[in-house]
């Protein structure tokens, strides 16, 4: 192909389809809604045309196999997710599931069969974003998904079950999704980075080393309501001048740690009145990092520091955990292969960790798993504003393509 002719090709159908969305103002397409019906149904004639056989699981993934130079060839697995946030950008998700077409498309048209099949992967519920729950698309094909998760409902009262059969999905077969661990070599996705490393870096493409693991708390900081006028400052219980330290704190103690961040994302203030002294505040905090051990590190100064705040100001203090989540590690030999390719594409090598969650967590269950990440604009993602650049584009074009035509099984 001509100069950016993998790039450009990747652009242009990443623009068409972004044109499939559930909101006419914008990007938003969610889990078997009708835009996901319609971009899958687009997805699956592009890879006809690339020569790819198509199939449509349980859970509503899209799959097309490009088959190895030998019947019995174990299988690569490349792909992403084709759900998106409200409001989203053309990007996340979608990058993974059209750049490894796009990839296999090139090898079919030279007639490059390799000693491995490839499947390309279009998940549908990464984003979490229309029932309880997420990840049911790569959780079904690791087979670590309960057919209870089929129950849940969304605000409409429509169930996944429900949906998956409107979509054109045969939730009864379920079993049937898992992928054989035996066959299943190894799973790849390649995404947009979510965040400003690579372009502090001025580099176009990063190798992922894990993807952080999560924790996540709720506070509830008891004081005392009052007359805002009436209560001298030293006589005081103010819950929120509490959590407000107890925030700082939990900035502070974050940053003092390499790779562990912590974000404080919902504060409640109660009665909530200009004119009253917070009797009660309750906050949360998510606790991010690849390394489980560092994270919980971080997570048990945080908690002692908020006892000891609540202490010194005469306050009772309730900690609870609401999710957790260990960290996923990269395959260090899938690793060292996108290295490889990234150096051969005239690249230098660069490692960072995912803070965001990805459907590569879930497959973690079935094979060894890696990720590429690509540098967007400003780091901005979940945001119409997400980009990328078309040198970009086929500068991870040609790292992913040269991955495939070296990786021996």
């Amino acid at each position: 192909m001509s100069d950016l002719a993998l790039g450009r090709r990747l652009m242009d159908r990443l623009e068409a389809l972004a044109r499939f969305s559930d909101d006419p103002d914008g990007l938003t397409r969610l889990y078997l809604s009708p835009a996901h019906k319609r971009a899958a149904d687009a997805i699956a004639g592009w890879m006809r045309e690339a020569g790819l056989d198509v199939r449509l699981d349980a859970a509503g993934t899209l799959i097309g196999r490009y088959e190895g130079a030998r019947a019995d060839a174990p299988t690569l697995l490349i792909g992403s997710h084709i759900d998106t946030v409200r409001q989203a950008g053309k990007f996340d998700g979608t990058l993974g599931v059209l750049s490894a077409l796009t990839a296999v498309e090139a090898l079919s048209q030279a007639g490059e069969r390799l000693p491995f099949a490839i499947e390309v992967i279009a998940f549908g519920d990464e984003e979490g974003v229309r029932f309880p729950s997420t990840l049911r698309g790569s959780r079904a094909l690791a087979g670590t998904l309960n057919a209870a998760a089929l129950e849940e409902r969304d605000a409409d009262g429509i169930s996944v079950r429900e949906a998956l059969v409107a979509f054109g999905a045969d939730p009864g077969r379920l079993a049937d999704a898992a992928m054989s661990r035996a066959t299943s070599l190894a799973f790849v996705e390649v995404h947009i980075e979510q965040g400003p490393v690579l372009e502090r870096m001025s580099q176009p493409v990063g190798v992922v080393t894990a993807i952080n693991g999560a924790r996540r708390l709720s506070v509830v900081v008891q004081g005392t309501a009052g007359h805002a006028g009436t209560s001298p400052m030293n006589m005081r219980r103010d819950s929120l001048a509490a959590a407000a330290e107890m925030v700082l704190s939990v900035e502070r103690i974050a940053a003092e740690t390499r790779d562990v961040v912590a974000t404080v994302g919902v504060i409640d203030a109660r009665p909530g009145a200009v004119n009253v002294i917070p009797g009660e505040t309750r906050f949360t905090i998510d606790t991010r990092a690849p390394d489980d051990a560092a994270r919980d590190s971080v997570v048990e100064r945080i908690t002692t520091a908020i006892d000891g705040i609540a202490a010194r100001r005469g306050l009772a203090v309730r900690i609870s955990q609401t999710h957790s989540a260990p960290a996923t590690a990269c395959d260090p030999r899938l690793v060292a292969d996108l290295d490889a390719a990234a150096r051969a594409a005239g690249h230098a090598p660069v490692h960072l960790p995912s803070g965001a969650g990805h459907d590569a967590m879930a497959m973690a269950a079935l094979c060894p798993v890696a990720m590429l990440f690509v540098r967007c604009t400003g780091g901005i993602s979940h945001h119409p504003a997400e980009a990328i650049s078309l040198k970009d584009a086929d500068a991870a074009m040609r790292v992913l393509l040269h991955f495939l035509r070296t990786y021996k099984p």
